[in-house]
């Protein structure tokens, strides 16, 4: 079994086979690295929990729990996972609809489901997601983020009630309520994203976000501004996660079945993309099955202790890295730092300016949203895949990301399969009769005897080539080529079975030429090879051409 397939966590391996004096040297780094990536992780935790339409806390607990968890029993080495911007918009939008109950249910089905993945080695699949809709779904949960944020930033106000589910509903709102724009939380908000695109050209050490967090309270409690801080409106308490069993029902289960394969999916996505990222920052291999067990562990727990759905974080597992971190011991670290803030510091979250939180999210976005890929990809992508991006991106952001991935899956797949079988051609040989011709390598032919060539795999979507080869009236043997046929499908195998159905009808017989072993093995199944008879699978075409010429041979005798 290979390494990176293996059910088995990797910190396990690494305690095992890592020299003693190598892990000594190593955990004190892990440790300090840990301590580094909480800093990064709490403004951030914080931020999303917000936007993810529940409080401050859920998104510190989701960071502690599922962070704790997926480390203890990943299979990456640094991955660090945590409450993510792709599933602010999804979560906001069951707790708005479905209330906390239906989070818990999503998230719970979600990690069954992770875990069912991981368990039946699903893992590897998730490469088979075309480039083109992660960038545009990306893409797109980046600008729903960014709507979502222009309430706080501007300062507006809107009235109870007002539905703001969907994006067209939050633009609605946000052009109903602008004479409620807050000046002084416009500046706020701009003094703070100034810092966090600014801060890191200054000093990489310190997060930008944490600078900006700084910065916010200071402007707001320093000038008596009159801005919405957390503590305006969430009730801010201390105090470590309790663990809760919720009361679900059935119907509750079958209602959110698909917001929780929405979440799966996305979270397998984002976590193994993260894992790959990390790969190439340290020259490892992650266990792709491992974390998919894991990440379901991980969100299960999250939700019995009151968090909301985790994946792995590209941000903070680069921090990570950047630090030194180098097995899970950092990830573990970093959840109990953030547990510590969250027993004794969490108070001091009122005084965080909304406007702040905003422009937090909005440098998420901003680098989340991947815009110069693109960009890059609208200009050298072929139309069909063009299309699949844009298609994917708008969905996104106008309807959900269910549909989205449906739907651009589902032109993948279309394009995928028109691209295949114009590859795949069938073509009779040519017949030479001059013998001053300049083609060489001429293989002499009875006039009985036509040769027909498939080259590419045999499946629904090319049948009707096959459906075009005929016979003339003098032909009585029929050879099909197929060294160039890797693959034949059920739809491949009818159209040879009508083929056949048509040469007995003009009282031709076929003869088959270099049948690969997955071509074989379907026509053999099919009972296809015992019908027109074993003898007439020939090796080479040279072996089909010698056998149709004995046939031819034998037949003249008889009638002499």
């Amino acid at each position: 079994m290979q390494q990176r397939d293996k059910i088995k966590p990797i910190l396990f391996s690494v305690i095992k086979h890592t020299p003693k004096d190598e892990l000594k040297r190593q955990i004190p780094k892990d440790i300090v690295s840990g301590i580094m990536v909480a800093i990064v992780a709490l403004p951030l935790s914080i931020a999303l929990g917000i936007a993810s339409g529940v409080g401050p806390e859920q998104g510190l607990y989701t960071a502690i729990v599922a962070g704790f968890v997926i480390a203890l029993f990943g299979g990456s080495r640094v991955n660090v996972s945590g409450p993510t911007a792709a599933f602010a918009a999804i979560v906001a939008g069951i707790v708005a609809t479905d209330g906390l109950e239906g989070l818990v249910a999503a998230t719970i089905i979600a990690g069954v489901l992770l875990v069912l993945m991981g368990l039946f080695k699903l893992g590897a699949i998730i490469r088979f997601i075309p480039y083109t809709i992660t960038t545009g779904f990306t893409a797109g949960i980046a600008v729903t983020l960014l709507i979502g944020q222009l309430k706080d930033l501007l300062g507006l106000s809107f009235p109870e009630g007002t539905p703001t589910v969907d994006t067209a509903d939050k633009l609605s709102a946000i052009a109903a309520n602008a004479g409620t724009f807050n000046v002084e939380a416009l500046v706020v908000g701009v003094v703070c994203l100034v810092i966090l695109f600014g801060w890191p050209h200054i000093n990489e050490r310190i997060p930008s976000s944490l600078v900006a967090l700084v910065a916010g309270i200071a402007l707001v409690n320093g000038l008596d501004m009159n801005v919405n801080t957390i503590g305006d409106l969430y009730a801010v308490n201390a105090g470590v996660p309790e663990f809760h069993i919720p009361v679900l029902s059935v119907d509750l289960f079958r209602e959110q079945l698909a917001n929780g394969i929405t979440i799966a999916i996305l979270a397998a996505i984002e976590s193994l993309l993260s894992c790959v990222v990390a790969d190439s920052m340290i020259s490892s291999h992650h266990r792709c099955n491992m974390e998919l067990v894991a990440q379901g562990a991980g969100n299960i727990a999250s939700a019995l202790f009151g968090g909301i759905p985790a994946t792995g974080a590209i941000a903070r597992t680069a921090a990570n890295v950047k630090n030194g971190g180098r097995t899970p011991i950092a990830g573990m670290t970093h959840a109990l730092v953030l547990l510590a803030v969250l027993a004794f510091l969490m108070p001091y979250a009122a005084y965080i300016p909304m406007p702040t939180i905003a422009a937090i999210l909005l440098h998420v976005a901003y680098n989340m949203s991947g815009w110069r890929n693109f960009v890059h990809l609208c200009k050298t992508a072929s139309h069909g895949a063009v299309a699949t991006l844009l298609v994917t991106f708008a969905l996104t952001v106008i309807v959900d990301l269910v549909a989205a991935i449906a739907v651009g899956m589902l032109i993948t797949v279309v394009l995928f399969m028109k691209m295949v079988s114009e590859e795949t051609e069938v073509r009779g040989w040519k017949y030479y009769c001059d013998e001053n011709s300049e083609v060489t390598h001429l293989r002499e032919l009875p006039k009985s005897v036509r040769v027909y060539e498939i080259n590419g795999p045999m499946f629904f979507g090319m049948t009707d080539q096959i459906a075009d080869i005929s016979v003339k009236e003098f032909t009585k043997y029929l050879i099909i080529r197929m060294r160039g046929v890797p693959s034949l499908d059920s739809s491949g195998m009818n159209a040879l079975e009508n083929l056949y159905g048509y040469c007995h009808e003009n009282g031709v017989s076929l003869i088959f030429s270099h049948a690969n072993e997955q071509p074989m093995k379907t026509m053999r199944r099919a009972g296809f090879v015992d019908l027109v008879g074993e003898n007439h699978f020939r090796a080479n075409i040279d072996d089909a051409i010698a056998f149709a010429r004995e046939l031819l041979d034998k037949e003249k005798q008889a009638k002499s």
